[in-house]
């Protein structure tokens, strides 16, 4: 009698089947990176809250005495019911976070001289969440400072709006446009390599900035070349967005809104091309 030999078992593969996160799971990977990142860069103002105080000093110098004496000159025309002061207000707002924000190249400098930054590019973490870590980081410092101001200037008499959802505008403007100058100063970084080079630079571009924008005076009484800067300056659209939403002063808030969002994307975009060039210096 013969018998009929058992089929042979199917051959098992060795390769392990590869398993893909879906859209969903990579956001929030992503998310819980950049949030890591960002408390990680502001756990550093509990260990030294200084830098809080002496940056109020500033914006309260130019609230006492610039807004107070140019609201005596009634020298820039304003429409009736505001006040310079609280036409000031919101401009000092975005230029203290704008002084922040354009020198956080010098910490990602600083971090790659002392072997920081080449640790955190070998993690899995994308360079585009730890630029984005860092901005936001920064958008957040900016947002306590704008605390300050508004709470200085409330002081000498200016009326902000009460709504909690142009509070809340108000505030993401704030992050957005911080997060942008934070990503513009690391990216000179990646161009400039030194820190001695990024403060030239930091200085040379911060009063431009802020002198060409809507932050002191209307755009409507600057000369015409002047007018032009103003157009194509982020700044002129946070300040103006902060103004609309802050005391209610007539802005195109979308086109703002827009302008920001935009230039915030493309600056993170270019922060994170020019990371590994300031990493391997």
């Amino acid at each position: 009698m013969t018998y009929a030999a058992p089929d042979a078992p199917p051959a098992v593969s060795a390769e392990l089947p590869v398993i893909h996160d879906g859209p969903v799971t990579a956001l929030r990977r992503l998310a819980s990176r950049i949030g890591t990142l960002c408390w990680v860069e502001l756990r550093k103002i509990r260990h030294d809250r200084t830098e809080l105080y002496t940056r109020a000093i500033q914006p309260a110098l130019w609230l006492l005495i610039y807004g107070e004496v140019f609201t005596r000159f009634h020298a820039i025309p304003l429409p009736p019911g505001v006040s310079y002061l609280a036409y000031l207000s919101p401009g000092i707002i975005a230029q203290s976070a704008l002084f922040i924000a354009i020198f956080y190249g010098i910490q990602i400098i600083w971090e790659r001289d002392a072997g920081v930054l080449t640790k955190l590019m070998v993690t899995p973490t994308p360079r585009s969440a730890l630029i984005t870590g860092k901005a936001f980081a920064a958008g957040v410092r900016s947002l306590i400072q704008g605390v300050v101001v508004v709470v200085i200037a409330t002081i000498l008499g200016v009326s902000f709006t009460h709504n909690p959802l142009k509070l809340i505008g108000a505030a993401i403007v704030l992050v957005m446009g911080s997060a942008f100058f934070a990503c513009l100063s690391m990216s000179i970084a990646g161009v400039a390599l030194a820190r001695d080079r990024l403060m030239g630079i930091g200085q040379a571009i911060t009063m431009p900035l802020f002198f060409s924008s809507s932050a002191l005076y209307p755009t409507y009484v600057m000369p015409g070349w002047l007018q032009a800067i103003s157009k194509v300056n982020p700044l002129t659209y946070q300040v103006e967005a902060l103004r609309g939403l802050l005391i209610g002063w007539p802005t195109t808030l979308w086109l703002d809104i827009v302008v920001l969002v935009g230039a915030m994307l493309a600056s993170i975009t270019c922060a994170s091309l020019l990371l590994p060039r300031l990493a391997n210096r």
